[in-house]
């Protein structure tokens, strides 16, 4: 047996499956559960995705968002037990699977066309 069949079987029951289905540069907001001590409480990180990472369980995506015009990117983990849910926002049109020239653009250049705006 492969290392992939057995790797395959144990993630299997890891997957969530009740993720919406998102690209590159649309702009999502993820819910993400954050433990302070003994108090839980959600956060929410709306910002572009920048990348995605395809791994089975070990998929990431990355969303960016500037706040008080410092750019602050995260990465989050697509099946992590913390995320309580993504929701996307707009859709958007871009030409490329990653997105890492939006870190050089500031301001309204830094706009991902509108899947509408077409």
């Amino acid at each position: 047996m492969q290392t992939s069949n057995i790797l395959a079987k144990l993630e299997a029951p890891m997957i969530r499956e009740s993720l919406p289905d998102f690209r590159v540069g649309d702009t999502v907001r993820v819910h993400y559960r954050i433990v302070e001590g003994e108090k839980e409480r959600i956060q929410v990180f709306q910002g572009v995705v920048l990348k995605r990472h395809r791994a089975g369980v070990r998929s990431t995506f990355t969303v960016r968002k500037v706040s008080f015009s410092v750019g602050v990117e995260r990465i989050f983990l697509l099946h992590s037990p913390r995320i309580d849910k993504v929701e996307v926002v707009s859709r958007g049109l871009v030409r490329r699977a990653r997105l890492f020239y939006l870190r050089k653009l500031s301001g309204k250049a830094a706009r991902v066309r509108d899947a509408r705006e077409q």
